[in-house]
């Protein structure tokens, strides 16, 4: 199968709510879809959500990046699958986005090169998984509510953004906690907002009232390693990080020195799915559970998040793949099921996904 042709498509899907965090507010997706054509006809589909705030990457980015390296895959074989990776990742250095929407094409294109399901490609057997949901931060009584609509549709784990002011955000945490089921899982993610001191501050006053969250995500910021193990050494809650992780060098500094405990994997962090196989391969090593977590993405990006988790599913073992939940809408036909908090994967050559031009209403 030789690539006869590289364009992209901007997938503009609207939001159920608006997704707010510490870091921007967001009322309507807007990604890049990459679509790789190949002389007999076979598509292969890959994604990618510009976020300015943590890749570093817009559209226009985006764009000219894939731009900059298409004439170097057109023309090569899908069978000369090790040196097409090559060449995404050493003609241009970061754009880890751009990067991971090429990726994800190309692995779609070799799995329906044999035939298979790209999990199955991988060597991963498990098809059925669950992912939390995000609560956006604002006011106490709208995320309130908005927890109690999660349950409401099968939801049991939650991921609370908070990070814009540590006082008003122990109050949110504590009267989230005090309204809901005992059962319900919460997952803290202050996308960097809180200072190393702060962060113990406000971990030890919920702790006190025996609010342990599963995780804390990244409470500061990204460059911050001493304050993630300053953090670490002093509180009971486990720390994820995920702004401070792109590259396997990233990862290794902070589990060598026992700096976290769990790894959020994002695809667009790692530039794609070959680094993201190996970031797993190396939390292993060090005994960490993983992970895997998106942008503000569609069903491309998505589902193949869900393919790599199946690939690792021993070390993957947490979901944050709800995007797709977010949208009232796309225009990703798709043999993946998103059924809120269950993702199953499906049978289908390749990621399962096929772009349209049109928007369907979800039901």
């Amino acid at each position: 199968m030789k690539i006869t042709n590289i364009h992209t498509h901007t997938l503009k899907a609207p939001l159920k709510t608006p997704f707010i965090t510490s870091l921007r507010r967001v009322d309507a997706l807007e990604d890049l879809v990459v679509i790789i054509e190949c002389d007999d006809g076979t598509l292969g589909y890959g994604e990618g959500a510009p976020t300015p705030q943590i890749t570093g990457e817009t559209m226009g980015s985006m764009a000219a990046a894939i731009e900059y390296i298409k004439p170097h895959i057109i023309g090569r074989e899908i069978e000369d699958f090790d040196a097409l990776i090559g060449l995404v990742h050493t003609l241009i250095v970061k754009n880890t986005t751009a990067k991971s929407a090429l990726e994800i094409a190309l692995y779609d294109l070799k799995a329906k090169l044999q035939k298979l399901p790209l999990y199955r490609m991988l060597g991963g057997t498990q098809t059925t998984f669950c992912t939390d949901i995000t609560i956006s931060m604002g006011e106490i009584d709208k995320m309130i509510a908005d927890c109690h609509a999660a349950v409401a549709l099968g939801y049991d784990t939650l991921k609370i953004k908070i990070g814009d002011n540590p006082g008003k955000d122990v109050e949110r945490v504590t009267a989230i906690h005090e309204a809901l089921d005992k059962n319900i899982k919460l997952r803290l993610d202050a996308n960097q907002g809180w200072s190393a001191k702060e962060s113990v501050e406000l971990l030890h006053a919920l702790e006190k009232q025996n609010i342990i969250a599963e995780f804390i995500e990244q409470p500061v910021a990204a460059d911050d390693i001493k304050g993630l193990k300053y953090i670490k050494e002093r509180v009971q809650t486990p720390l994820l990080a995920d702004e401070s992780i792109f590259s396997l060098n990233d990862a290794r500094r902070l589990l060598e020195i026992q700096a976290i405990d769990y790894v959020n994997i994002k695809l667009a962090k790692t530039s794609g799915i070959t680094h993201a196989l190996t970031l797993a391969d190396l939390c292993k090593d060090f005994n960490t559970k993983c992970m895997i977590g998106c942008m503000l993405e569609g069903p491309i990006s998505v589902a193949a998040g869900v393919h790599v988790a199946s690939a690792k599913a021993d070390i993957i073992t947490m979901l944050d793949l709800d995007a797709v939940s977010l949208l009232s809408a796309h225009p990703v036909q798709s043999s993946v099921l998103f059924d809120e908090s269950q993702i199953i994967l499906g049978e289908d050559a390749g990621l399962g996904v096929k772009y349209t031009d049109s928007i369907p209403t979800i039901n």
